[in-house]
This record gives structure tokens, sequence and C-alpha cells, in this order.
């Protein structure tokens, strides 16, 4: 009788043993499941912040005037003038601007100084939008303009604040002018309409921030 009850007695912690066994032999796979489970997490995390890292530092350098909107009308008198709205937001990026030389639109907070300051190197679009918002007349020209005109012009514009000057090879005429929403090509520094044009423009009606400074910015 005591022999079974022994039997018994031993069969039960076997059994319970084996219970304990398999319970911590399943705790340790979930325990394994776990922290798999956690690494494919963490991995994911990782590769997805360092795409959107990327993907937004190509936005970073550079970004659409999202807010400038419309188009460059023509008009009879040769002034094509910007119908929309253009975009006034200081930005620290670069800007894709639909036209070239732009009329307008987001800029970056510093403007290249206009007060009759005429650069020998192409400047950059960001820098000389912030000057038209003040109310500038920018003179552009390429390679094929000729050298007397791009003399005459230089001097016109050291005489007249409010304006400047610079070289633009990605321009579609070789002598260009520009304000706030406003531009027109010349035929040359002779072309009446530049007097014109200067006499409309420089702080003109357009002006988005009249009497704001073309001094104390940026120069070569």
């Amino acid at each position: 009788m005591g022999s079974a009850k022994n039997k018994d007695s031993a069969a039960r912690k076997a059994r319970i043993e084996e219970m304990r066994r398999a319970e911590r032999a399943r705790e340790q796979r979930n325990r394994i499941l776990t922290i798999a489970a956690s690494v494919v997490i963490v991995v994911g995390l990782v590769v997805g912040g360092v795409v959107l890292v990327q993907s937004q530092s190509g936005k970073d350098d550079e970004a659409t005037d999202a807010k400038t909107t419309g188009k460059l009308v023509a008009g009879e008198d040769g002034v094509s003038t910007w119908k929309g709205t253009l975009g006034r937001t200081h930005v620290k990026t670069s800007v894709k601007y639909p036209l070239e030389p732009p009329v307008g639109g987001n800029h970056h907070d510093a403007w290249m100084n206009c007060n009759g300051d005429v650069y020998t190197k192409e400047l950059a679009n960001e820098n000389a939008v912030h000057s038209l918002e003040h109310g500038a007349v920018w003179v552009t020209y390429t390679s094929k303009a000729p050298k007397a005109d791009i003399e005459a012009l230089a001097a016109k514009v050291k005489q007249t604040p409010y304006t400047l000057m610079s070289p633009d090879e990605k321009q579609k005429a070789p002598i260009m002018l520009t304000a706030w929403g406003a531009q027109r090509t010349v035929t040359g520094a002779d072309d009446p309409n530049v007097g014109k044009f200067f006499e409309k423009y420089v702080q003109g009606e357009q002006t988005p921030e009249k009497g704001a400074a073309c001094t104390g910015g940026l120069s070569e």
C-alpha cells in the first residue's frame, strides 16, 4: 500500500516538474520572440527616420515657392506684369522660381544692396528678390549684350538709388529690367523704355515695402 502511494507521489512530482520545465521553455521562447520583435521595430524606426531626414534634407536644399500662384502677362506697352499672388515669406533655402530673373516670391531674409550697386557676378535670386520687395529695379544682362550698353547701363544704375545690376546667363534676352511683379526686355542702353521703366518702378506703386532700406544688406 505504502509502495503504491510512493509511486503515485513520485509520478505526480515528475508531472509537476515536467510541467514546470515546459512552462520555463515557453517563457524562454516568448522572451526570444519579444526581443526579436523589438529589434525589428527598432530597425524599422531607424530606417524610417533616416529616410525621413534624407527626404526633408532634399526639400530644404531647394523648395518650390508654393505661395506664388499666377503667371506673367505681357502688356501692350511691352511690360509684362504678374497676374496672381507672389509669396513674401523669408526662407533659408533656395527657391524654384517660375521665371528668370524672378519678379518676386519667397526670398532670403538678407537683401542685396541696391543703392545703385553694380555687381560683376551672378546673384542668388533669393537675395535679389528681397531687393525687389524694397522697391528696387534690377538690371540684368547676358554675354550677348554689347559691352558699350553694359557700361552705359552700369553708369545709369550707379546714379540711381534703389537699383542694382548683375549678369544673368540664364535669362531669355540680352538685357532685361525687373521690378516686383513687372519685367521687360530692352534693346540697349539708349532704348527710351529704360528711362520709362526706371521712372515708373523705382520705388513705384508695386513696391510691397516702400521705403525699406537698400543698404545694409549683402554685397560682393
